[in-house]
């Protein structure tokens, strides 16, 4: 790993020992889990598992994403779980399974002074839409699933450098390629000067 790319790497995870074990290798920046990767690691207690993987970070970022699918319990979530930890980034999806938008409870928590992890994007508007309620002060992780849009058959290159460029005014704004299918990905993310990747332990 010592010619690891200027990119940090947040690895995917879906028990604390996974975390235990990265948080220990200088070269992982972070963490990010979701409720699929939770219930692929076999947790029924949320609190327990967030409580011991926070710990298990040994300070690094830990992504941790509301459960709800509606903008007042998802904002009541999110003030929760920015509660449990200076570590936590609270994960928030970009819209809601019916469609609605969820930039109100991302401006919300960022108000509040609470990390916030945009996640799920997917589309220009998605990008546009966020960047337009942002401030320079704001720190947000802005998180573009460029696997998946890979798989719709479209270069996520050119579109992922386009975002690099839109929220280089936001100094404290980190792109992250999420959904990364190859090693290839990592390369391609860090010459476009996106800030971070996230990467499964199966692909690491």
């Amino acid at each position: 790993m010592s010619q690891m790319p200027p990119i940090k790497v947040f690895t995917d995870a879906s028990t604390a020992a996974e975390i235990r074990g990265y948080a220990a290798e200088d070269w992982v920046s972070g963490f990010t889990t979701n409720p699929t990767l939770m219930r692929k690691g076999g947790v029924t207690n949320y609190k327990a598992f967030a409580v011991e993987a926070i710990n298990a970070a040994a300070g690094k970022p830990l992504s941790l994403e509301v459960v709800a699918d509606d903008l007042e319990l998802m904002e009541e979530q999110g003030r929760i779980l920015g509660s449990w930890g200076c570590n936590v980034v609270v994960k928030i999806p970009i819209t809601t399974t019916s469609g609605e938008s969820c930039v109100p409870v991302v401006r919300s928590l960022l108000d509040a002074g609470i990390r916030v992890n945009v996640t799920a994007i997917m589309t220009d508007a998605q990008v546009s839409g966020l960047a337009e309620v942002l401030y320079p002060e704001d720190e947000i992780i802005v998180s573009v699933f460029a696997g998946r849009i890979a798989d719709s058959g479209i270069d996520p290159v050119p579109i992922m450098r386009r975002y690099v460029d839109q929220l280089s005014v936001f100094p404290n704004a980190e792109l992250l390629w999420a959904s990364p299918r190859e090693v290839l990905n990592l390369m391609q993310a860090s010459e476009i000067g996106c800030h971070i990747i996230t990467v499964t332990p199966d692909l690491l």
